[in-house]
């Protein structure tokens, strides 16, 4: 791990054990001195950085103006359980839409809360290989994670949402190839024999691989691109099949109109461009670079395989699911 992530690692755990740090995640401390009131922001991992811009930069906005906040960052599924489980948030910010289903069940997102002109999601990616700099083992296709001679390192799909993502973009890019389903079920299993550490979230893999272990690792695009802001000798390649990553933000059921006015400061252009400066693709399709951000060939969506409540229930239902029978085998565990 090169020096510049240490530090950026290593500030955030400083921050942690000054301000505890709850089952669900590190917590952190932000932003104003409260007399615009203050708000609770519950996260999924990656997004940190990101949001350590945002913040300030609402801040500076008539609505933001005085608004202090307390941020949690945490594996998508342990963060949506903790605050059903009591967790305060005003504003959610998850990894995977069932995440934030699971809150409007519980009363705690109004059912209505995807009605916009984004369908609820506040930033878009893409599933990418990260590899060592110079990719010396000439990693372009998903067959070349099969070889047997690649480790792979992925976080564990019952707690990562980003693994979901990435086993989903496996599973539907063997599909594009024309294999059948028990074919592409066969090659999650070829990846995750493959894989020797599976860590609870994406940016404890993304720590792991970046420590020395792995010759790929399946992650987000912006969290490669992070790296490498970082100063981490890696580089990506974005495979011509891979699925488009879509990221929810809603606001609950008990939060004011503070929390809206942030969840609206989100889509702004400001805002949007700074997730886009964190690797982020824009949801404002007018912030789009297609340089920076191409199109990979073939890329496709959840619908593909039904929506992620069928994919939930096929894949990842820790009993019944395809995957959860292959972690089983594998001896890992599925308990989320």
């Amino acid at each position: 791990m090169t020096g510049s992530l240490q530090q950026v690692l290593a500030a955030a755990a400083a921050s942690a054990l000054v301000l505890g740090v709850s089952a669900c995640g590190g917590t952190s401390d932000s932003s104003d001195d409260g007399s615009g009131g203050g708000l609770t922001l519950v996260a999924y991992s990656t997004p940190q950085e990101a949001y350590e811009e945002i913040i300030p930069a609402f801040n500076k906005t008539p609505e933001g103006e005085g608004v202090s906040f307390d941020q949690s960052y945490g594996p998508s599924g342990d963060q949506a359980n903790a605050i059903i489980n009591g967790l305060g948030a005003d504003i959610a910010a998850l990894s995977l839409q069932p995440d934030v289903t699971k809150l409007v069940d519980e009363d705690l997102v109004a059912p209505d809360w995807d009605q916009d002109s984004y369908d609820g999601y506040v930033t878009n990616s893409v599933v990418v290989f990260a590899v060592r700099k110079g990719n010396p083992k000439n990693i372009q296709t998903w067959d070349d994670l099969v070889t047997g001679d690649v480790e792979i390192i992925t976080p564990n799909p019952f707690t990562s949402g980003g693994a979901q993502w990435n086993l989903m973009a496996a599973y539907g890019a063997q599909l594009e190839q024309g294999k059948s389903e028990e074919e592409a079920l066969d090659f999650l299993k070829q990846i995750l024999e493959n894989t020797p550490v599976q860590d609870k979230s994406a940016r404890e893999a993304l720590q792991t691989f970046v420590g020395g272990k792995g010759d790929v690792l399946l992650a987000y695009e912006n969290e490669a691109i992070a790296a490498q802001q970082a100063g981490e000798d890696l580089d990506y390649v974005i495979p011509d099949e891979t699925i488009l990553i879509e990221n929810p933000v809603t606001v609950t059921t008990d939060a004011g109109e503070k929390a809206q006015a942030f969840r609206d400061f989100l889509f702004t252009d400001e805002a949007q461009r700074i997730y886009q400066s964190k690797g982020y693709r824009p949801v404002l399709k007018k912030l789009h670079d297609e340089e920076r951000f191409p199109t990979p060939p073939t890329l496709f969506e959840i619908d593909k395989f039904g929506g992620w409540d069928k994919v939930r229930a096929e894949f990842f239902d820790p009993e019944d699911g395809s995957v959860a029978q292959i972690e089983e085998e594998l001896g890992v565990g599925t308990s989320g």
